[in-house]
């Protein structure tokens, strides 16, 4: 055997089986359970899990959703719904701008959209909003954040090409500032947008990931290159969602400002936990990559619209984040131990946090058939982002709003990343 031939050293091989693992949602479910279960048993220093609270819980969402969704013709949760805001369909107002464009090209300006905005999509504050010239509505949170970003990504704020503005481009991202955004966001003293210099870094950090990976992201790099590297630029063809989610953890997990690494391999959204379990390398880690599935969610879509077919949507989780998790908190489903740990400020990385996280993950799977079966859809042909959208992300939004004025169960310091 030559040295060209050999197997790759022991621990080399043991590096690639860990992060392989890490970055699967098999693992995300499989060690969400455990913590489940370790919960369910008493175990948890933080959590008691309350069953009978389980099914008044899926009732609110079922309520939730018929209110939002009176058909039942609920889309997947994805950025797009914010594009809808108010009632506009902007996606419209995108595909009149690209004109008689290729269903690829489409598809890589829509992947462009989707990208840039989701990352910008960082907790606002209280106090900032974004008034749209075109409807004359003024839009917050999320629903804001979207907006304002549809509208900087059609100004052609993303792309390098004055005569192209319609994508993101890695020589544009890597030199946007938070006075661009400031100016994007309509941020002044009386409108203040929290974490603007922390958003433009990840704009940067989004950048150079694109431009170090060519093969990927192609020349100009975008992150529309996604679709060519799944699709070979084709519609009518098919494609998993964690195929999409497992591609955007190999190109850009290190883009993400928290630093979790494994031997040098960015892991991204994923922590340690004394009772995490696992074997070799990848045990003692939790892994949950929320805002990349969160992403992934966002992406299904522009897939579909170019002609693709994208199976097994319910591979992708939960969400594990305040609005989901709160859900279960303000629900009852969950329970702190002690009510004083209420009053303390944690970081994504403290134990409480990461079971927090895997626990929201494992009961939203334990949820969407209670869900399912209150509104008489059929579990097994209603995937888990319709549940999401109709849904339990809403409902914690409702049940937040009426016991704290909206702010969360639990207060995380958080980069807007994880949270």
């Amino acid at each position: 055997m030559t040295a060209a031939t050999q197997a790759p050293p022991a621990d080399a091989a043991g590096l690639d089986l860990a992060v392989d693992a890490l970055r699967s949602t098999a693992t995300v479910r499989a060690r969400a359970r455990a913590m489940l279960a370790r919960a369910r048993a008493g175990d948890s220093a933080f959590f008691a899990v309350h069953d009978a609270a389980l099914a008044p819980t899926a009732e609110l969402v079922a309520e939730v959703t018929r209110q939002r969704y009176p058909t039942l013709a609920v889309p997947y949760h994805s950025r797009w719904r914010h594009f809808e805001a108010g009632g506009i369909d902007r996606r419209a107002w995108l595909d009149e701008r690209l004109g008689d464009v290729a269903a690829a090209e489409r598809a890589r300006a829509q992947i462009d959209l989707a990208v840039v905005s989701v990352l910008l999509d960082a907790g606002a504050g209280p106090d900032w909003s974004w008034l749209e010239a075109e409807s004359g509505q003024r839009f917050s949170r999320s629903e804001g954040l979207g907006v304002a970003s549809f509208h900087a990504f059609v100004s052609g704020l993303f792309s390098s090409d004055p005569a192209r503005p319609l994508r993101a481009d890695a020589t544009a991202l890597v030199r946007i500032n938070a006075a661009a955004l400031a100016r994007a966001f309509q941020v002044e003293a009386g409108n203040p947008l929290v974490g603007l210099e922390g958003r433009a870094d990840l704009l940067r950090r989004l950048g150079a990931a694109l431009a170090a990976q060519p093969q990927v992201f192609g020349i100009p790099a975008r992150p529309g290159g996604l679709f060519d590297a799944l699709t070979q630029g084709a519609g009518g063809q098919t494609v998993t969602a964690h195929a999409i989610l497992r591609l955007l953890l190999d190109t850009l997990s290190g883009i993400w400002p928290a630093g979790n690494a494994l031997r040098g391999v960015p892991l991204g959204d994923c922590w340690r936990h004394p009772a995490a379990g696992g074997v070799g390398l990848a045990a003692g880690w939790v892994p949950f990559h929320k805002l990349s599935q969160w992403l992934t969610y966002s992406l299904l879509e522009p897939f579909q619209w170019a002609g693709c077919t994208v199976q097994g949507l319910d591979a992708l989780t939960g969400l594990p984040e305040y609005r989901n998790g709160g859900l279960l908190l303000d629900g009852g489903v969950l329970r702190l131990r002690d009510a004083s740990l209420a009053r303390i400020t944690y970081t994504p990385a403290d134990p409480l946090v990461v079971e927090w996280r895997a626990l929201t993950v494992a009961l939203l799977d334990e949820l969407a058939p209670l869900v399912c079966a209150a509104l008489g859809l059929d579990a097994r042909t209603t995937p888990l982002a319709c549940v999401l959208e109709g849904g339990t992300w809403a409902a914690g939004r409702v049940l937040a709003q009426r016991l704290r004025g909206g702010t969360p169960p639990l207060s995380i310091a958080s980069d807007g990343t994880v949270f």
